[in-house]
């Protein structure tokens, strides 16, 4: 009886590593599909013959990217943007977080604030009077235009909130007892607690503005401002343009081996490159921050 059911718990751990593997594999392999056809002829990808493999490969839809004055600018005006948003996510957040953990007595108001953000997470003016905050604050073609609409978002106060609610008062009430004030306990005991939730909301933090190509379309009108995302969404290939307008041969070389296709391929891989590398440093943190920060009061 004990052997039949040391069988059965082995096929059933067998069974369940085979499931997700499969499932591991329903992600992986149309990532392998995009860089194949990024890296493939414009021939070949038009006839649809490229599966996980290169087919004539050639680098023409990496080089009309990376080779672009533009795109380099662009990607500088990115990375400024994340950082910029990074910084003023948890500079607003992380307090405003702290302060809702407070009860009533301790923070006169609370409930009305909590009000206003489920409200404010729920309802929100629109595209249209947005833009005109963002134009009557002379804030188009800049990269505050990007950054400040976004920099309060309620979805992570709520996180970290319910985070710091798991944090034990009686580090608190050490803390006070020693004579911290509310500032010292926020910098000396509930941040360096917090670190699976900071991680968790940087991440959101990055991905999102690093992802974000609408904004660039609605707040830059100058092609030279936009965003990395706004820019190579709006490259393509025209080679009818190209021959009205002089190009050299090479240009023109280059051009054929390209399809709007596999030059969209290439911008996806050039787009996730940057969060490959910053995700694994952050990734151990992701589930544990969700999870305690997910938990309702």
């Amino acid at each position: 009886m004990i052997e039949n059911k040391g069988i059965q718990s082995r096929i059933r751990v067998v069974v369940i590593y085979e499931i997700v593997l499969l499932l591991g594999l329903s992600c992986f392999l149309p990532l392998i599909n995009i860089v194949a056809i990024s890296l493939s002829g414009s021939a070949a990808v038009t006839a649809n013959k490229v599966k996980f493999l290169p087919v004539g490969t050639t680098f023409a839809a990496y080089r009309k990217i990376i080779e672009d004055s533009q795109f380099w600018r662009s990607f500088g005006i990115s990375t400024v943007r994340v950082i910029l948003a990074l910084v003023l996510n948890m500079v607003l957040t992380v307090p405003m977080a702290y302060a809702l953990t407070k009860n009533k007595k301790e923070f006169t108001g609370r409930s009305i604030y909590m009000n206003l953000l489920i409200f404010a997470m729920l309802f929100n003016g629109g595209m249209i009077p947005t833009y005109i905050l963002v134009k009557n604050l002379g804030l188009l073609n800049t990269v505050w235009s990007l950054v400040l609409p976004g920099a309060l978002p309620i979805f992570n106060i709520i996180l970290l909130m319910n985070f710091f609610l798991g944090i034990p008062k009686s580090l608190e009430e050490a803390a006070v007892i020693d004579g911290a004030n509310p500032i010292q306990i926020l910098m000396k005991i509930i941040i360096p607690c917090s670190k699976p939730v900071m991680a968790t909301v940087a991440l959101f933090s990055i991905v999102g503005s690093w992802n974000d190509f609408f904004s660039g379309l609605v707040y830059i009108q100058k092609i030279k401002n936009f965003p990395i995302m706004t820019y190579i969404q709006s490259l393509n290939v025209d080679i009818q343009e190209m021959l009205s307008s002089g190009a050299t041969s090479t240009a023109l070389k280059i051009a054929t081996e390209l399809s709007n296709r596999n030059l969209n391929a290439a911008k996806i891989v050039v787009a996730v490159i940057p969060l490959l590398m910053i995700y694994p440093f952050l990734q151990k943190y992701l589930i544990t921050g969700i999870v305690m920060g997910s938990v309702k009061e």
